[in-house]
């Protein structure tokens, strides 16, 4: 009997807006327009352009492509994304609502911001605790 294969549970919906935390592109908000659930990848508007060169077509009559170089977005993998909502970016678990059924919801939202509790230089620099401890007397 063969094991059968199920396709893998990716949170990220087609339509959400997504920041990249990893890579050439991170720091980027896009949205997602593709979700590849096999390759665990998704497709983000703006995100991971990539340049392909395409060759002439003369089938087709008019229809006929044109060669030449398209700029298009290659698919990225979903754990370099994390979901947008509100004023931050989240995390997605899953919660049993019943016995049998899982829904997604978010753990909790980070923000950007910066660490109160590490001390600042004149210029608004974080400085670690141990620099801190040399600069200011006490």
């Amino acid at each position: 009997m063969a094991a059968s294969r199920k396709t893998p549970k990716v949170a990220i919906k087609k339509g959400d807006t997504v920041k990249v935390i990893a890579g050439k592109d991170k720091g980027a908000e896009g949205k997602v327009i593709k979700v590849l659930r096999e390759e665990q990848r998704v497709v983000v508007e703006g995100v991971n352009r990539i340049k392909k060169h395409t060759k002439v077509v003369n089938q087709g009559g008019r229809a006929g492509s044109t060669g030449g170089i398209i700029t298009t977005e290659a698919p990225i993998h979903v754990s370099n994304v994390m979901l947008v909502e509100g004023d931050g970016v989240t995390r997605i678990g899953f919660k049993r609502v019943e016995v049998t059924k899982r829904r997604p919801r978010r753990l909790r939202v980070h923000r950007d911001a910066q660490r109160p509790h590490l001390p600042q230089d004149r210029e608004g620099n974080l400085m670690s605790e141990a620099v801190a401890e040399k600069v200011t007397p006490g």
